[in-house]
């Protein structure tokens, strides 16, 4: 005996604080457990944004490189179009510095004719004065 108390109070007395740590033990243990499938809920509910979110840009990034291949093909033709005006475009100016050159040719030669004109007209009007005198002169020395 032990201080006048039995053996067997003490062990039980032992015993029972070790069963109220115990308890109280499990009660934490028990809320940790429950905050960690709380936690694996939010962590399942994470996981599953993820994935939907993870879906969504993979459809995103399928429909951007299909527009970039439509974009590339537009842009394709309409570059195609562009030189193909570009070429028609040098074609016309091909032609119309030729024609240009032809009008110039025409009027250096319309010009270089009128000038000859002009100088050969005083010559004929002398001589048609000439002709009227002359056959006045030969009129009135007939007559």
């Amino acid at each position: 005996m032990m201080f006048g108390l039995p053996l067997g109070i003490f062990v039980e007395g032992a015993v029972a604080i070790l069963l109220a740590l115990t308890i109280g033990y499990c009660v934490v243990l028990n809320q940790r457990l429950k905050r960690l499938h709380q936690d694996k809920d939010a962590m399942r509910q994470m996981v599953a944004d993820l994935v939907g979110a993870t879906n969504l840009a993979n459809q995103a990034i399928k429909e951007l490189k299909s527009s970039a291949v439509e974009a590339d093909l537009a842009l394709t033709a309409r570059l195609e179009e562009a030189e193909r005006f570009g070429i028609e475009l040098a074609n016309h100016v091909t032609a119309g510095t030729a024609l240009m050159e032809r009008i110039a040719r025409i009027t250096s030669v319309a010009r270089h004719s009128q000038a000859v004109e002009q100088v050969e007209e005083p010559n004929k009007v002398q001589s048609a004065l000439q002709q009227l005198s002359s056959r006045v002169r030969n009129r009135g020395a007939a007559a």
